[in-house]
C-alpha cells in the first residue's frame, strides 16, 4: 500500500509541474497524503505483529498454573513470541474431552491416555512436564515401618481401582512380600481432597493421594511410607520416569512446530527460574493457597522435586517396562487394546538434554 501511495504523490507532482499549480498548493497536498503513507507503511509491522496463540487446558486450581502464570507474569509469552490463552477445566476428564473436541490445543495428562489413544488411531503424543508423583503416607506412630504392614489395614487411594501408583504398589507388594494388597489390606478409595482428611484424622492407616496433597500432609506430620523411585526399583526400574506431560495433537504440532517450539521453551526458562528463585515462589503464594508456612514449603519443595532437567538416553524403555507392569495389573480397563506403550508416545520433535552418567 506504501508503494502504491508513493507512486501517487509521484504522479500528481509530475501532473502539477504540467499545469502549473503552484509550490503551496502541492505543498499541502503532499502534507494531506503523509498520514496515509505512514498508515500504509505500518501495515506489515501489525501483520508481524499478529502473534499465533496456544489454548491450554488446565485444572481451575491445578498446580499447572503455577507455571502458566510464570510464564505470563515474566513475559515469556512476549519474548518467545506467541500468546498464551489459559481455558480453565473442572476435571481431567474434561480436559481430554476439550482437547479431543478441538476446544484446547495441550493439556497436562499422563503417557498411559495418550498411548491408548494412540492404539485406537488417535495421534497424540506427549512432551514430559513433570516427574513429581504422590507417595504412600503413614502418620509416625501408625506402626507401619513397610508395605508388609499394610496387611490387614485401610489403605486410602485417591485414584480409583485403576490409579497408576496403587497398581504399581500392588506389584511390588506381590514381588516383595509375596502379597496382593487389593485383598491383603483394605482399599478405600475417595476423592483427594476427602482422603486427606480420612488420613489426617487417622480414618485410613496409610494414604496414597497425588503429590500436592501429600505435601500437605507432610506439613500435617505425616511421613512418606515409600515413594514411587523405591516401588519402581523393587520393580526393576532404576531410573526416575516423567509421569505426566503436555499432550496435544500430532497433526497440530506438524501445523504448527515454530509456536509449540516456543511455547516450550518458556516453559523451561519457567521451570528453570522456578527452580531456583525463592523469590518467585513468595510472588505464587496466593496462587498456591497454602494454608501455613510449612504447607507453602512443602508445596515448593514437592514441586521442584518434579521438575525434570534432563532425559536419561534409555527414559523411553523404562516408560514401556512401566507401562508392561500397569498392563499387566491393571488389564483392559486401564490400557484398553495395548498392552505395550504405543509408538509415537513421546513426541520426537522435542528432546531434552541428556542427563550425564554417573
Amino acid at each position: 500500500m506504501a508503494y502504491i501511495l508513493q507512486l501517487l504523490i509521484m504522479t500528481i507532482s509530475m501532473r502539477a509541474l504540467f499545469d502549473g499549480w503552484r509550490p503551496f498548493h502541492l505543498l499541502s497536498f503532499r502534507l494531506l497524503l503523509l498520514p496515509l503513507l505512514l498508515m500504509g507503511a505500518a501495515l506489515p509491522v501489525a501483520a508481524q505483529e499478529a502473534l499465533p496463540t496456544v489454548r491450554v487446558g488446565v485444572l481451575k486450581f491445578g498446580t499447572v498454573n503455577w507455571e502458566l502464570d510464570v510464564i505470563e507474569a515474566r513475559k515469556l509469552t512476549k519474548k518467545y513470541g506467541f500468546t498464551l490463552k489459559v481455558v480453565a477445566l473442572a476435571s481431567g476428564d474434561a480436559s481430554t474431552v476439550a482437547l479431543q473436541g478441538g476446544a484446547v490445543d495441550v493439556i497436562v495428562s499422563d503417557w498411559i491416555w495418550v498411548s491408548r489413544q494412540r492404539a485406537e488411531g488417535n495421534p497424540y503424543t506427549l512432551v514430559p512436564y513433570s516427574n513429581a508423583v504422590g507417595s504412600l503416607m503413614v502418620k509416625p506412630e501408625s506402626g507401619i515401618r513397610t508395605v508388609a504392614d499394610l496387611k490387614g489395614r485401610s489403605v486410602g487411594i485417591s485414584g480409583g481401582p485403576h490409579d497408576k501408583i496403587w497398581l504399581l504398589l500392588r506389584a511390588y507388594a506381590g514381588k516383595k512380600f509375596n502379597m496382593d494388597l487389593a485383598t491383603a489390606a483394605r482399599p478405600v478409595f475417595a476423592a483427594p481432597p476427602l482422603l486427606n482428611e480420612l488420613a489426617a484424622s487417622a480414618q485410613v492407616d496409610a494414604a496414597l493421594n497425588i503429590w500436592h496433597y501429600d505435601a500437605r500432609l507432610e506439613a500435617r506430620g505425616m511421613q512418606p511410607l515409600i515413594r514411587l523411585p523405591e516401588i519402581l526399583a523393587g520393580l526393576g526400574i532404576d531410573k526416575p520416569i516423567p509421569m505426566i506431560g503436555w499432550v496435544f495433537r500430532e497433526d497440530w504440532a506438524a501445523r504448527n512446530p515454530a509456536v509449540l517450539e516456543r511455547f516450550f521453551a518458556a516453559s523451561m526458562e519457567a521451570k528453570s527460574l522456578m527452580a531456583r528463585s525463592d523469590d518467585e515462589w513468595e510472588r505464587l503464594r496466593p496462587l498456591m493457597r497454602a494454608e501455613d508456612a510449612a504447607t507453602f514449603v512443602a508445596l515448593r519443595n514437592g514441586y521442584r522435586s518434579g521438575i525434570p532437567t534432563c532425559m536419561d538416553f534409555d527414559a523411553t524403555a523404562n516408560v514401556a517396562a512401566t507401562y508392561r507392569v500397569l498392563a499387566e495389573v491393571g488389564g483392559d480397563k486401564l490400557v484398553g487394546k495395548s498392552n505395550t506403550l504405543a509408538d509415537g508416545t513421546f513426541w520426537s520433535g522435542f528432546k531434552w538434554p541428556t542427563c550425564p552418567k554417573k
